[in-house]
């Protein structure tokens, strides 16, 4: 099964330092996961205000230009996940946030995954 897997955190998170030491278990663990498969592709998102939204409301379509300030949070980085079980993506995930815990204290956020559904249309 694939999932998508991205982590979710208050854009301020990008001006705190990022220990080296995070940047090298990170490194090490995402080289890993890729070399087994269970990590198919990865990778970070610019800030917000290079974003776009597009949004629908009422029948009309709006676009908008980040940043987008009323977001509590954002979405900084995704990966998609290639696993025989649910088990095995969570155990992943968890490993992800571990390495946030053990290597940058100072980071708060979340990991989602979602199953990823393909559809024929």
């Amino acid at each position: 099964m694939k999932y998508l897997s991205f982590i979710r955190a208050n854009e301020k998170v990008r001006d705190l330092p990022m220990p080296p030491a995070f940047n090298e278990a990170m490194g090490k663990c995402v080289d890993q996961w890729l070399k087994s498969g269970v990590v198919l592709q990865t990778g970070g998102l610019a800030r917000s205000k290079d974003g776009i939204r597009i949004r629908l409301a009422k029948g009309e379509l709006t676009v908008i230009d980040g940043p987008f300030t009323e977001s509590k949070e954002v979405i900084g980085g995704w990966a998609i996940l290639q696993t025989e079980t649910r088990a095995e993506a969570v155990r992943i995930s968890t490993e992800f946030m571990e390495l946030h815990r053990k290597h940058w204290p100072a980071f708060e956020g979340e990991a989602e995954m979602r199953p990823i559904e393909f559809s024929t249309f």
